[in-house]
């Protein structure tokens, strides 16, 4: 697969607020669990860009670049579908850094400047939002702990993740910082929407029992921005 062909997927998860303190649910008695892998530390550091006029933003469509982890590089984020996932779309990060000067020295009184996008990811986002230049909104810093559920096969069921992260708005200023949990069903998960749903439901009893609450922030994007539904 050459770097213009994007690596696709569907991402089905739960977002979940938890204070600083909130031990972890139990994850081992999970509906299909054999065994629980984890944890496994890992530092992610993401970049966030829209048009001037927030074009991604207003169509639930996200752009980032983010380094660290498994899945490092350019990721676009689709709208929202009717069975609550959205569509993933995955490029390398290439060899041309962002410039940190462009970003990280941008400040409320500043206009940023526009930074590079490759060619390949800048066609696939002109559906929503031509040819705009692209201007970063948001950097979001987060240290995740992962943990994988997985079933009698050691395929996974539910990808478990405790992030705790720093967002900076890169346009408006101010930084903001929180913990949250997010669970995204693995490839083992449950087909159909009733088995999907059976297992959040039970995913959730545990959430709940162990101190953390449904999310109150549609994503981390939006968090970081101080605006509920900015699609990340």
């Amino acid at each position: 697969m050459s770097d213009a062909e994007p690596t696709v997927s569907i991402e089905i998860e739960r977002k979940y607020d938890v204070d600083e303190s909130t031990a972890l649910p139990a994850l081992r008695d999970l509906p299909g669990a054999a065994s629980l892998e984890g944890p496994a530390v890992r530092m992610l550091d993401a970049l966030y860009f829209d048009s001037a006029d927030l074009a991604l933003a207003h169509a639930h469509v996200a752009l980032r670049r983010r380094e660290g982890g498994p899945d490092a590089g350019w990721h676009i984020k689709g709208p929202r579908r009717p069975d609550g996932g959205r569509q993933e779309f995955q490029w390398p990060l290439g060899d041309a850094p962002v410039s940190s000067a462009a970003v990280l020295s941008t400040d409320a009184a500043a206009s940023p400047a526009p930074v590079h996008i490759p060619q390949h990811v800048a066609e696939a986002i002109a559906q929503w939002c031509g040819d705009a230049p692209m201007l970063p909104l948001a950097r979001l810093q987060n240290t995740r702990t992962v943990w994988n559920v997985r079933d009698a096969r050691g395929e996974v069921i539910v990808e478990f993740v405790d992030d705790r992260v720093t967002g900076s708005d890169l346009r408006r200023g101010g930084v903001r910082a929180w913990r949250e949990w997010e669970a995204e069903l693995g490839p083992a998960a449950p087909g159909d929407d009733a088995g999907r749903e059976a297992l959040f439901a039970a995913l959730e009893t545990r959430v709940v029992a162990a101190g953390g609450r449904v999310s109150a922030s549609a994503s981390k994007l939006g968090r970081a921005l101080g605006v509920e539904g900015a699609g990340e």
